[in-house]
Protein backbone atom coordinates (compact mmCIF):
# COMPACT_ATOMS: atom_id res chain seq x y z
CA UNK A 1 0.00 0.00 0.00
CA UNK A 2 1.37 3.36 -0.90
CA UNK A 3 0.54 6.52 1.46
CA UNK A 4 -0.21 9.43 -0.32
CA UNK A 5 0.02 12.74 1.15
CA UNK A 6 -2.94 15.06 1.80
CA UNK A 7 -1.54 17.89 3.62
CA UNK A 8 -2.26 21.36 2.03
CA UNK A 9 1.07 23.20 3.34
CA UNK A 10 -0.84 26.39 2.23
CA UNK A 11 -3.74 26.16 4.13
CA UNK A 12 -4.83 28.53 7.26
CA UNK A 13 -4.20 25.68 9.74
CA UNK A 14 -0.40 24.99 8.09
CA UNK A 15 0.46 28.43 7.66
CA UNK A 16 -0.77 29.04 11.77
CA UNK A 17 1.24 26.46 12.78
CA UNK A 18 4.48 27.50 10.62
CA UNK A 19 4.31 30.88 12.48
CA UNK A 20 4.25 28.84 15.89
CA UNK A 21 6.80 26.88 14.88
CA UNK A 22 9.11 29.82 13.84
CA UNK A 23 8.66 31.51 17.18
CA UNK A 24 9.60 28.39 18.64
CA UNK A 25 12.70 28.50 16.83
CA UNK A 26 13.68 31.93 17.10
CA UNK A 27 13.57 31.02 21.07
CA UNK A 28 15.46 28.32 20.77
CA UNK A 29 18.31 30.08 18.25
CA UNK A 30 18.41 32.89 21.13
CA UNK A 31 18.95 30.16 24.05
CA UNK A 32 22.29 29.21 21.66
CA UNK A 33 23.34 32.67 21.13
CA UNK A 34 22.95 33.70 24.78
CA UNK A 35 25.74 31.17 25.54
CA UNK A 36 28.20 31.97 22.59
CA UNK A 37 27.61 35.72 23.35
CA UNK A 38 28.26 35.33 27.15
CA UNK A 39 31.37 33.27 26.46
CA UNK A 40 32.78 36.03 23.32
CA UNK A 41 32.74 38.74 25.70
CA UNK A 42 35.80 37.49 27.42
CA UNK A 43 37.93 38.25 24.40
CA UNK A 44 39.41 40.94 25.27
CA UNK A 45 41.15 38.72 27.93
CA UNK A 46 41.72 36.10 25.63
CA UNK A 47 42.85 38.44 23.52
CA UNK A 48 45.28 40.17 25.89
CA UNK A 49 46.47 36.44 26.83
CA UNK A 50 47.14 35.73 23.10
CA UNK A 51 44.72 32.73 23.13
CA UNK A 52 41.56 31.96 21.11
CA UNK A 53 37.63 31.73 22.76
CA UNK A 54 36.74 27.91 23.07
CA UNK A 55 34.54 28.10 20.48
CA UNK A 56 37.57 29.71 17.80
CA UNK A 57 39.35 26.61 19.06
CA UNK A 58 36.39 23.78 18.28
CA UNK A 59 36.32 25.52 14.52
CA UNK A 60 40.51 24.88 14.00
CA UNK A 61 40.31 21.97 15.08
CA UNK A 62 37.18 20.37 13.62
CA UNK A 63 37.62 19.96 9.29
CA UNK A 64 36.15 22.67 7.14
CA UNK A 65 33.13 22.15 5.97
CA UNK A 66 32.55 19.03 7.27
CA UNK A 67 29.48 18.10 9.50
CA UNK A 68 28.75 18.72 13.38
CA UNK A 69 26.35 17.45 15.50
CA UNK A 70 26.46 19.76 18.68
CA UNK A 71 25.11 17.69 21.98
CA UNK A 72 23.06 18.67 24.55
CA UNK A 73 23.69 22.63 23.82
CA UNK A 74 20.69 23.62 26.23
CA UNK A 75 22.03 21.52 29.47
CA UNK A 76 21.90 23.41 32.40
CA UNK A 77 18.51 25.52 30.83
CA UNK A 78 16.96 27.33 34.30
CA UNK A 79 18.84 25.32 36.28
CA UNK A 80 21.31 27.99 37.14
CA UNK A 81 18.30 30.55 37.80
CA UNK A 82 14.69 29.83 37.30
CA UNK A 83 14.52 32.78 35.42
CA UNK A 84 14.14 31.81 31.68
CA UNK A 85 15.43 35.18 30.17
CA UNK A 86 18.70 34.66 32.43
CA UNK A 87 19.29 31.34 31.98
CA UNK A 88 22.57 30.44 30.32
CA UNK A 89 22.61 27.23 28.64
CA UNK A 90 25.66 25.01 28.12
CA UNK A 91 26.81 23.52 31.52
CA UNK A 92 30.47 24.73 30.93
CA UNK A 93 31.42 23.02 27.52
CA UNK A 94 30.88 22.63 23.99
CA UNK A 95 30.41 19.36 22.63
CA UNK A 96 29.28 17.53 19.48
CA UNK A 97 30.73 15.05 17.21
CA UNK A 98 32.43 16.18 14.27
CA UNK A 99 35.51 15.27 12.05
CA UNK A 100 39.33 15.71 12.75
CA UNK A 101 41.26 15.09 9.40
CA UNK A 102 38.72 13.07 8.07
CA UNK A 103 38.38 10.68 11.73
CA UNK A 104 34.89 11.05 13.29
CA UNK A 105 35.71 12.20 16.44
CA UNK A 106 33.35 12.96 20.08
CA UNK A 107 34.67 16.50 20.61
CA UNK A 108 34.52 18.40 23.91
CA UNK A 109 35.79 21.80 24.99
CA UNK A 110 35.57 23.72 28.09
CA UNK A 111 33.46 26.58 27.41
CA UNK A 112 35.90 28.73 29.80
CA UNK A 113 35.04 32.38 28.20
CA UNK A 114 32.47 31.78 31.28
CA UNK A 115 33.23 31.15 34.56
CA UNK A 116 36.65 30.46 33.57
CA UNK A 117 35.10 27.28 32.60
CA UNK A 118 33.77 25.67 35.86
CA UNK A 119 31.14 23.37 35.43
CA UNK A 120 28.16 24.63 35.47
CA UNK A 121 24.68 23.19 36.38
CA UNK A 122 24.22 19.85 34.91
CA UNK A 123 27.25 20.21 32.85
CA UNK A 124 28.57 16.80 34.60
CA UNK A 125 25.78 15.03 33.73
CA UNK A 126 26.40 16.62 29.41
CA UNK A 127 29.91 15.20 29.71
CA UNK A 128 29.14 11.75 31.39
CA UNK A 129 26.40 11.76 28.75
CA UNK A 130 28.84 12.15 25.52
CA UNK A 131 31.51 10.13 27.35
CA UNK A 132 28.87 7.24 26.73
CA UNK A 133 27.83 8.41 23.45
CA UNK A 134 31.64 8.07 22.67
CA UNK A 135 31.98 4.59 24.16
CA UNK A 136 28.49 3.01 22.39
CA UNK A 137 29.50 4.85 19.32
CA UNK A 138 33.40 4.00 19.26
CA UNK A 139 34.34 7.36 18.76
CA UNK A 140 37.72 8.63 19.80
CA UNK A 141 37.61 11.43 22.40
CA UNK A 142 39.36 15.19 22.09
CA UNK A 143 38.89 16.96 24.82
CA UNK A 144 40.03 21.03 24.69
CA UNK A 145 40.67 21.47 28.41
CA UNK A 146 40.50 24.96 30.56
CA UNK A 147 38.93 24.53 33.25
CA UNK A 148 38.51 25.81 37.00
CA UNK A 149 36.58 22.98 38.05
CA UNK A 150 34.16 23.00 40.34
CA UNK A 151 32.84 26.08 41.99
CA UNK A 152 33.31 25.66 46.00
CA UNK A 153 31.11 28.56 46.27
CA UNK A 154 28.23 25.86 45.12
CA UNK A 155 30.15 22.95 46.64
CA UNK A 156 27.68 19.88 46.85
CA UNK A 157 29.08 16.70 47.82
CA UNK A 158 26.55 14.65 45.26
CA UNK A 159 28.67 16.57 42.62
CA UNK A 160 32.21 15.45 43.70
CA UNK A 161 31.16 11.71 44.54
CA UNK A 162 29.16 11.29 41.20
CA UNK A 163 32.15 13.06 39.30
CA UNK A 164 34.41 10.31 39.69
CA UNK A 165 32.17 8.91 37.09
CA UNK A 166 33.58 10.97 34.71
CA UNK A 167 37.78 9.71 35.08
CA UNK A 168 36.52 6.76 34.98
CA UNK A 169 35.23 7.01 31.90
CA UNK A 170 38.12 8.25 30.30
CA UNK A 171 39.87 4.86 31.38
CA UNK A 172 37.38 2.48 30.28
CA UNK A 173 37.05 4.56 26.41
CA UNK A 174 41.13 3.95 26.74
CA UNK A 175 40.45 0.30 27.81
CA UNK A 176 38.45 0.00 24.81
CA UNK A 177 40.51 1.51 22.21
CA UNK A 178 39.30 4.10 21.66
CA UNK A 179 42.01 6.84 21.84
CA UNK A 180 41.55 9.94 24.08
CA UNK A 181 43.48 13.17 23.39
CA UNK A 182 43.25 16.12 25.60
CA UNK A 183 44.87 19.79 24.93
CA UNK A 184 45.48 21.09 28.30
CA UNK A 185 44.92 25.01 27.16
CA UNK A 186 44.84 26.34 30.80
CA UNK A 187 43.99 25.12 34.28
CA UNK A 188 43.50 21.91 35.30
CA UNK A 189 43.27 21.72 39.55
CA UNK A 190 42.18 18.82 41.41
CA UNK A 191 40.28 16.49 39.85
CA UNK A 192 40.49 18.19 36.62
CA UNK A 193 44.07 17.32 36.85
CA UNK A 194 42.99 13.63 36.21
CA UNK A 195 41.80 14.84 32.91
CA UNK A 196 45.63 14.76 31.52
CA UNK A 197 46.29 12.11 33.99
CA UNK A 198 43.80 9.45 32.46
CA UNK A 199 43.96 10.52 28.47
CA UNK A 200 46.57 8.34 26.03
CA UNK A 201 47.84 11.87 24.76
CA UNK A 202 48.61 15.30 26.43
CA UNK A 203 49.31 18.64 24.06
CA UNK A 204 50.42 21.86 26.85
CA UNK A 205 50.72 25.29 25.67
CA UNK A 206 54.00 27.45 27.01
CA UNK A 207 53.12 29.72 29.49
CA UNK A 208 49.04 28.55 29.53
CA UNK A 209 49.12 24.94 30.59
CA UNK A 210 48.62 23.97 34.47
CA UNK A 211 47.78 20.75 35.85
CA UNK A 212 48.10 20.40 39.62
CA UNK A 213 46.50 18.29 42.64
CA UNK A 214 46.82 21.52 44.61
CA UNK A 215 47.54 24.90 43.31
CA UNK A 216 49.16 27.54 45.50
CA UNK A 217 46.89 28.37 48.15
CA UNK A 218 45.47 24.88 48.65
CA UNK A 219 49.24 23.87 49.12
CA UNK A 220 49.68 26.67 51.47
CA UNK A 221 47.14 25.94 53.70
CA UNK A 222 47.67 22.24 53.30
CA UNK A 223 51.05 21.58 54.21
CA UNK A 224 52.42 25.37 54.78
CA UNK A 225 54.85 24.73 51.11
CA UNK A 226 55.28 27.95 48.95
CA UNK A 227 55.15 26.99 45.34
CA UNK A 228 54.95 28.51 42.10
CA UNK A 229 52.03 27.83 39.88
CA UNK A 230 55.26 26.76 37.05
CA UNK A 231 56.61 24.67 39.51
CA UNK A 232 53.78 22.70 40.88
CA UNK A 233 51.99 22.21 36.97
CA UNK A 234 53.68 24.49 34.46
CA UNK A 235 53.89 23.02 30.65
CA UNK A 236 57.05 23.24 30.69
CA UNK A 237 57.27 20.91 33.43
CA UNK A 238 54.99 18.53 32.81
CA UNK A 239 56.56 18.33 29.22
CA UNK A 240 60.43 17.74 30.51
CA UNK A 241 60.29 16.54 33.86
CA UNK A 242 56.69 14.60 35.19
CA UNK A 243 56.02 13.27 31.79
CA UNK A 244 52.24 14.18 32.39
CA UNK A 245 52.69 16.16 28.87
CA UNK A 246 53.64 14.59 25.41
CA UNK A 247 54.00 17.82 23.06
CA UNK A 248 55.18 21.49 24.46
CA UNK A 249 53.63 24.23 21.82
CA UNK A 250 53.83 27.99 21.96
CA UNK A 251 49.88 29.01 21.43
CA UNK A 252 46.53 27.79 21.37
CA UNK A 253 46.53 27.72 17.41
CA UNK A 254 49.80 25.56 17.26
CA UNK A 255 48.25 23.04 20.16
CA UNK A 256 45.15 22.60 17.69
CA UNK A 257 47.49 22.11 14.80
CA UNK A 258 49.68 19.33 17.16
CA UNK A 259 46.34 17.76 17.67
CA UNK A 260 45.18 17.76 14.13
CA UNK A 261 48.62 15.97 13.30
CA UNK A 262 48.22 13.41 16.32
CA UNK A 263 44.90 12.23 14.70
CA UNK A 264 46.13 11.96 11.25
CA UNK A 265 48.68 9.91 12.23
CA UNK A 266 46.13 7.07 14.40
CA UNK A 267 45.95 5.90 11.06
CA UNK A 268 42.36 5.54 12.04
CA UNK A 269 40.03 4.55 9.76
CA UNK A 270 38.35 7.80 8.36
CA UNK A 271 34.56 8.34 7.49
CA UNK A 272 32.62 6.09 4.76
CA UNK A 273 32.19 7.66 1.28
CA UNK A 274 28.67 9.50 1.70
CA UNK A 275 26.06 7.20 0.45
CA UNK A 276 23.99 8.00 -2.57
CA UNK A 277 20.15 8.66 -1.76
CA UNK A 278 17.48 10.59 -3.10
CA UNK A 279 16.00 13.35 -1.24
CA UNK A 280 12.35 13.42 -0.11
CA UNK A 281 9.73 14.91 -2.77
CA UNK A 282 8.18 16.96 -0.52
CA UNK A 283 10.55 19.83 1.19
CA UNK A 284 11.42 19.66 4.98
CA UNK A 285 10.11 23.33 5.13
CA UNK A 286 6.89 21.73 5.19
CA UNK A 287 7.45 20.06 8.68
CA UNK A 288 6.91 23.18 10.24
CA UNK A 289 3.39 23.80 9.35
CA UNK A 290 2.44 19.78 10.01
CA UNK A 291 2.81 19.70 13.86
CA UNK A 292 0.24 21.43 15.75
CA UNK A 293 1.10 23.66 19.19
CA UNK A 294 -1.52 20.82 21.17
CA UNK A 295 -1.41 17.11 21.17
CA UNK A 296 -5.36 17.35 21.16
CA UNK A 297 -4.88 18.77 17.35
CA UNK A 298 -4.53 15.30 15.27
CA UNK A 299 -1.75 14.65 13.00
CA UNK A 300 -0.99 11.99 10.47
CA UNK A 301 2.54 11.16 11.04
CA UNK A 302 2.99 9.27 8.17
CA UNK A 303 3.37 13.01 6.61
CA UNK A 304 6.25 13.49 8.78
CA UNK A 305 7.67 10.45 7.25
CA UNK A 306 7.34 11.55 4.04
CA UNK A 307 9.49 14.39 4.21
CA UNK A 308 12.11 12.56 6.05
CA UNK A 309 12.77 9.22 4.21
CA UNK A 310 14.93 8.72 0.90
CA UNK A 311 12.42 9.77 -2.15
CA UNK A 312 9.55 9.82 0.27
CA UNK A 313 9.27 5.69 0.00
CA UNK A 314 8.36 3.89 2.53
CA UNK A 315 6.38 0.41 3.02
CA UNK A 316 4.33 0.69 5.61
CA UNK A 317 3.55 -2.54 7.59
CA UNK A 318 1.06 -3.72 8.90
CA UNK A 319 -1.17 -1.04 7.94
CA UNK A 320 -4.83 -1.85 9.00
CA UNK A 321 -3.81 -3.56 11.94
CA UNK A 322 -3.68 -1.57 15.26
CA UNK A 323 -3.18 1.46 12.57
CA UNK A 324 -2.97 4.26 15.49
CA UNK A 325 0.73 2.65 15.69
CA UNK A 326 2.60 3.24 12.28
CA UNK A 327 5.08 1.21 11.45
CA UNK A 328 7.44 1.13 8.27
CA UNK A 329 10.48 0.55 6.11
CA UNK A 330 12.21 2.95 4.66
CA UNK A 331 15.67 3.75 3.89
CA UNK A 332 17.06 7.36 5.52
CA UNK A 333 20.55 8.30 3.79
CA UNK A 334 21.11 5.67 2.16
CA UNK A 335 20.83 3.22 5.30
CA UNK A 336 17.76 0.45 5.19
CA UNK A 337 15.63 1.09 8.55
CA UNK A 338 12.28 0.30 11.14
CA UNK A 339 10.47 3.54 11.67
CA UNK A 340 7.52 3.45 14.57
CA UNK A 341 5.36 6.18 15.29
CA UNK A 342 2.04 7.30 16.90
CA UNK A 343 -0.94 8.97 15.50
CA UNK A 344 -2.70 8.87 18.91
CA UNK A 345 -2.20 6.54 22.14
CA UNK A 346 -0.69 2.79 21.62
CA UNK A 347 -3.61 0.24 21.66
CA UNK A 348 -3.27 -3.70 22.14
CA UNK A 349 -3.34 -3.90 18.81
CA UNK A 350 -0.58 -1.34 17.98
CA UNK A 351 1.24 -2.45 21.04
CA UNK A 352 1.83 -5.93 19.30
CA UNK A 353 2.29 -4.81 15.92
CA UNK A 354 5.26 -2.59 17.36
CA UNK A 355 6.44 -5.78 19.27
CA UNK A 356 6.25 -7.64 16.07
CA UNK A 357 8.12 -5.22 13.89
CA UNK A 358 11.07 -4.42 16.72
CA UNK A 359 11.50 -8.31 16.54
CA UNK A 360 11.44 -8.33 12.59
CA UNK A 361 14.19 -5.28 12.09
CA UNK A 362 16.58 -6.68 14.82
CA UNK A 363 16.48 -9.98 12.45
CA UNK A 364 17.20 -7.64 9.43
CA UNK A 365 19.33 -5.84 11.53
CA UNK A 366 18.13 -2.81 10.49
CA UNK A 367 18.30 0.79 12.89
CA UNK A 368 14.99 2.12 14.52
CA UNK A 369 13.66 5.06 14.40
CA UNK A 370 11.17 6.29 16.74
CA UNK A 371 8.67 9.43 15.97
CA UNK A 372 7.04 10.13 19.48
CA UNK A 373 3.59 11.73 19.17
CA UNK A 374 1.43 9.60 21.53
CA UNK A 375 -0.51 10.48 25.24
CA UNK A 376 0.14 7.01 26.03
CA UNK A 377 -1.23 3.77 26.04
CA UNK A 378 -4.85 3.39 25.96
CA UNK A 379 -6.82 3.06 29.26
CA UNK A 380 -10.78 2.11 30.11
CA UNK A 381 -12.71 -0.68 30.66
CA UNK A 382 -11.99 -2.78 27.06
CA UNK A 383 -8.48 -1.56 26.42
CA UNK A 384 -7.89 -3.57 30.66
CA UNK A 385 -9.96 -6.39 29.45
CA UNK A 386 -8.34 -7.06 25.91
CA UNK A 387 -4.57 -7.33 28.55
CA UNK A 388 -3.21 -3.37 27.11
CA UNK A 389 -0.91 -3.99 30.66
CA UNK A 390 0.71 -7.09 29.35
CA UNK A 391 0.96 -6.37 25.80
CA UNK A 392 2.17 -2.65 26.69
CA UNK A 393 4.54 -4.56 28.86
CA UNK A 394 5.76 -6.86 25.83
CA UNK A 395 6.64 -3.65 23.35
CA UNK A 396 8.61 -2.32 26.34
CA UNK A 397 10.43 -6.12 26.37
CA UNK A 398 11.08 -5.73 22.97
CA UNK A 399 12.52 -1.90 22.85
CA UNK A 400 14.51 -3.05 26.37
CA UNK A 401 16.31 -6.57 23.93
CA UNK A 402 16.47 -4.78 20.80
CA UNK A 403 19.89 -5.84 19.36
CA UNK A 404 19.92 -2.61 16.94
CA UNK A 405 20.58 0.81 17.27
CA UNK A 406 17.48 2.70 18.60
CA UNK A 407 17.21 6.52 17.47
CA UNK A 408 14.36 8.66 18.89
CA UNK A 409 12.44 12.18 17.79
CA UNK A 410 10.64 13.34 20.22
CA UNK A 411 8.41 15.23 17.46
CA UNK A 412 4.83 15.82 19.75
CA UNK A 413 3.68 14.82 23.13
CA UNK A 414 5.30 11.90 25.13
CA UNK A 415 3.30 11.22 27.93
CA UNK A 416 3.11 8.12 30.47
CA UNK A 417 3.95 5.30 29.27
CA UNK A 418 4.35 5.73 25.72
CA UNK A 419 7.07 7.38 26.46
CA UNK A 420 8.57 3.93 27.69
CA UNK A 421 6.85 2.07 24.63
CA UNK A 422 8.65 4.15 22.15
CA UNK A 423 12.22 4.04 23.59
CA UNK A 424 12.13 7.23 25.95
CA UNK A 425 15.29 8.31 27.93
CA UNK A 426 15.13 5.82 30.27
CA UNK A 427 15.70 2.96 27.17
CA UNK A 428 18.83 4.11 26.42
CA UNK A 429 18.64 4.63 22.70
CA UNK A 430 21.92 5.34 20.78
CA UNK A 431 20.66 9.14 20.07
CA UNK A 432 17.61 11.15 21.04
CA UNK A 433 16.86 14.37 20.10
CA UNK A 434 13.47 16.51 20.08
CA UNK A 435 11.64 19.16 18.55
CA UNK A 436 11.06 22.74 20.30
CA UNK A 437 7.32 21.91 20.45
CA UNK A 438 7.67 18.34 21.79
CA UNK A 439 6.26 17.88 25.68
CA UNK A 440 7.07 14.56 28.02
CA UNK A 441 5.13 14.33 30.97
CA UNK A 442 3.35 11.45 33.15
CA UNK A 443 -0.17 12.91 31.56
CA UNK A 444 -0.90 16.26 30.12
CA UNK A 445 -1.51 19.09 32.89
CA UNK A 446 -5.42 19.49 32.32
CA UNK A 447 -6.05 15.86 32.76
CA UNK A 448 -3.52 15.73 35.65
CA UNK A 449 -5.79 18.98 36.69
CA UNK A 450 -8.62 17.36 36.08
CA UNK A 451 -7.67 14.12 37.71
CA UNK A 452 -6.38 15.88 40.97
CA UNK A 453 -9.70 17.65 41.03
CA UNK A 454 -11.74 14.91 40.60
CA UNK A 455 -9.84 12.87 43.97
CA UNK A 456 -10.48 16.11 46.06
CA UNK A 457 -14.37 16.88 45.26
CA UNK A 458 -14.69 12.64 46.06
CA UNK A 459 -12.49 13.68 49.35
CA UNK A 460 -14.97 16.62 50.18
CA UNK A 461 -18.00 14.93 49.48
CA UNK A 462 -17.09 12.34 52.10
CA UNK A 463 -16.35 14.66 54.51
CA UNK A 464 -19.91 16.47 53.16
CA UNK A 465 -17.48 19.54 52.58
CA UNK A 466 -19.33 22.25 49.29
CA UNK A 467 -16.03 22.44 46.99
CA UNK A 468 -15.00 26.09 46.62
CA UNK A 469 -15.66 26.92 42.58
CA UNK A 470 -12.63 29.39 42.53
CA UNK A 471 -10.39 27.60 45.36
CA UNK A 472 -10.75 24.62 42.33
CA UNK A 473 -10.83 26.33 39.68
CA UNK A 474 -7.14 28.37 41.07
CA UNK A 475 -6.09 24.30 42.49
CA UNK A 476 -6.58 23.64 38.36
CA UNK A 477 -4.64 26.39 36.86
CA UNK A 478 -1.81 25.61 39.07
CA UNK A 479 -1.50 21.96 38.30
CA UNK A 480 -1.78 22.62 34.70
CA UNK A 481 0.64 25.37 34.59
CA UNK A 482 3.30 22.87 36.81
CA UNK A 483 3.10 20.13 34.07
CA UNK A 484 3.06 22.17 31.40
CA UNK A 485 6.40 24.30 32.55
CA UNK A 486 8.14 21.13 33.32
CA UNK A 487 6.60 19.14 30.21
CA UNK A 488 8.31 22.29 28.21
CA UNK A 489 11.28 21.02 25.77
CA UNK A 490 13.32 23.60 26.70
CA UNK A 491 13.34 22.39 30.24
CA UNK A 492 13.58 19.01 29.44
CA UNK A 493 16.76 19.35 27.61
CA UNK A 494 18.28 21.79 30.20
CA UNK A 495 17.98 18.63 32.86
CA UNK A 496 19.80 16.74 30.01
CA UNK A 497 16.99 13.98 29.31
CA UNK A 498 17.87 14.76 25.59
CA UNK A 499 20.45 15.02 23.37
CA UNK A 500 19.97 18.50 22.17
CA UNK A 501 16.87 20.33 20.28
CA UNK A 502 16.67 20.48 16.61
CA UNK A 503 15.44 22.27 13.87
CA UNK A 504 12.19 19.73 12.43
CA UNK A 505 13.99 21.18 8.85
CA UNK A 506 17.25 19.20 10.07
CA UNK A 507 16.02 16.08 11.54
CA UNK A 508 16.64 14.03 8.01
CA UNK A 509 20.11 15.35 8.09
CA UNK A 510 20.88 14.70 12.04
CA UNK A 511 19.40 11.30 11.24
CA UNK A 512 21.48 10.67 8.66
CA UNK A 513 24.51 11.84 10.39
CA UNK A 514 23.60 9.53 13.34
CA UNK A 515 23.16 6.59 11.14
CA UNK A 516 26.55 7.19 9.79
CA UNK A 517 27.93 6.81 12.76
CA UNK A 518 26.05 3.92 14.06
CA UNK A 519 27.15 1.78 10.78
CA UNK A 520 31.27 3.11 11.08
CA UNK A 521 30.52 2.06 14.50
CA UNK A 522 29.54 -1.49 13.67
CA UNK A 523 32.34 -2.06 10.91
CA UNK A 524 35.08 -0.31 13.53
CA UNK A 525 36.90 -3.26 15.80
CA UNK A 526 38.87 -1.35 17.93
CA UNK A 527 41.99 -3.23 19.72
CA UNK A 528 40.69 -3.29 23.56
CA UNK A 529 42.63 -4.14 25.91
CA UNK A 530 42.39 -5.10 29.74
CA UNK A 531 43.79 -1.65 31.20
CA UNK A 532 43.63 1.91 29.02
CA UNK A 533 47.42 3.47 28.19
CA UNK A 534 49.01 4.32 31.19
CA UNK A 535 51.22 7.45 32.10
CA UNK A 536 54.52 7.40 32.15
Amino acid sequence: MTFESTWNPHSPVAQQRREAALARLTQWQALQDRAALASAQSKPVFDKRGQLLPRERVALLLDPGAPFLPLCALAGFMQDTPDPAKSVPGGGMIAGIGFINGVRCMVVASDSGIEAGAIQARGLEKILRVQELALENKLPFVHLVESAGANLMQYKVEGFVLGGSLFRNLARLSAAGLPVLTVQHGSGTAGGAYMPGLSDTVIMVRGRSRAFLAGPPLLKAATGEVATEEELGGAEMHTSVSGLGEYLCEDDRHALGTARDVVARWDWAAHSTQRQAKPPRWEAEELLGLMPAHHREPIDMREVILRLVDDSDFLEFKPLFGAATVCAQARIGGHAVGIISNNGPIDVAGANKATHFIHWMCQLGHPIVYLQNTTGYMVGKDSEQGGMIKHGSKMIQAVTSATVPQITIQCGASFGAGNYGMCGRGYAPRFLFSWPGAKTAVMGGEQAARTMQIVAEAGMARKGITPDPEKMQAQFDKIVALFEAQADAFYTSGLVLDDGVIDPRDTRSVLSFCLDTCAESAARQPRATSFGVARM
